[in-house]
């Protein structure tokens, strides 16, 4: 704890909000490749679980670094930062009884510990989104992997920086041989004994 610095107490707790929510606040990180297919499945996810009356918020790496994130680059020290930063966001959202679902490469073992360490394992949900790198690169619609090849682009994961699969993730999707549908079924599935209070 910072010098002179002195967190307020505040009347409201988070289980006073659960009880209102009437749902268990979890965090469902989505990790895997560019291209791999993380942000379509978790806003899928997300669909799918407000259709289901849950209240949630959908975390995407390309948009908080439009603001939050704004100032980070891509170094090793500035994409630790950016995920550390998304984990304190999650964690508030998740005082406030909402289901944070985050979509991020995270290609590091250490960085998603690290999440899972700051939320709490019981609260963290990692879906890891496997897909081979050459079907990644395929896809490549926004062109990274090409500026990668290039020598443009700098630490991007897959080609000059490694992505460390997880050890133990909740649950893997298989993006390039299942439906999407499928998967969010599948991801909805294996949570049901998570959310309900």
């Amino acid at each position: 704890m910072q010098e002179n610095i002195y967190p307020s107490r505040f009347k409201i707790e988070q289980k006073d909000r659960l009880k209102v929510m009437n749902q268990r606040p979890v965090l469902i990180w989505f990790t895997g490749l560019s291209g791999s297919g993380k942000s379509t499945l978790a806003n899928s996810t997300e669909v799918a679980l407000h259709q289901l009356g849950f209240k949630t918020y959908l975390l995407d790496g390309d948009n908080v670094r439009c603001g939050l994130n704004s100032d980070l680059e891509f170094s090793h020290e500035d994409r630790v930062e950016n995920i550390r930063r998304i984990a304190e966001v999650s964690k508030l959202m998740m005082d406030a009884g909402l289901i944070v679902i985050a979509a991020f490469i995270t290609p590091f073992e250490r960085d998603r510990k690290m999440i899972q360490a700051m939320i709490g394992a019981e609260h963290y949900v990692e879906v890891y989104v496997d897909c081979p790198l050459e079907v990644c690169e395929k896809r490549d619609v926004k062109g990274l992997y090409e500026k990668a090849r290039k020598g443009l682009i700098a630490n991007f994961t897959g080609i000059n920086s490694p992505y460390e699969e997880p050890l133990d993730p909740f649950i893997k999707i298989k993006s390039n041989e299942e439906e999407t549908a499928a998967s969010v079924a599948k991801i909805i599935k294996s949570l049901e004994n998570k959310l309900k209070l």
